[in-house]
């Protein structure tokens, strides 16, 4: 039988640091800290984002992240930082974080319940114009 993506979230999420929103709004704004928005640009532009979270397609990740990769984005992952991943609901984000930790990105994890729980319990929420 076929594992389905929610045996494959939680599997994730048994290998990787998982933070609540208040967590997550400790460490807003420290200059050491990279908060990823892992959603499509649609939802961004629908929803908003994290206040000066950076936008990583879910799809392009593993590709930003190898230094080997024609795509790879030093800007970004080469930096000593703690990297907190973020999606909608926190599925994309917990196997995204589970990626960047099989590829040597130690020092990441994810908010449980992702940009919908951080909106419902006040985080500050930007928005972004469509281009």
């Amino acid at each position: 039988m076929a594992t389905g993506v929610k045996e494959l979230v939680a599997a994730a999420e048994r290998e990787i640091e998982t933070v609540t929103v208040a967590e997550a709004l400790a460490e807003h704004g420290n200059p050491d800290v990279v908060f990823i928005d892992l959603r499509d640009i649609r939802e961004i532009w629908r929803e908003g984002k994290i206040p000066g979270a950076v936008h990583v397609p879910r799809g392009m990740l593993e590709f930003w992240l190898d230094s080997e990769s024609p795509y790879y984005r030093s800007d970004i992952f080469a930096r000593r930082a703690r990297f907190i991943f973020y999606c909608n609901l926190g599925w994309r984000s917990a196997l995204g974080t589970q990626a960047a930790q099989a590829m040597g990105l130690a020092n990441a994890c994810h908010i449980g319940g992702g940009f919908t729980r951080w909106a419902e319990q006040g985080g500050a929420v930007e928005p972004v114009e469509k281009r």
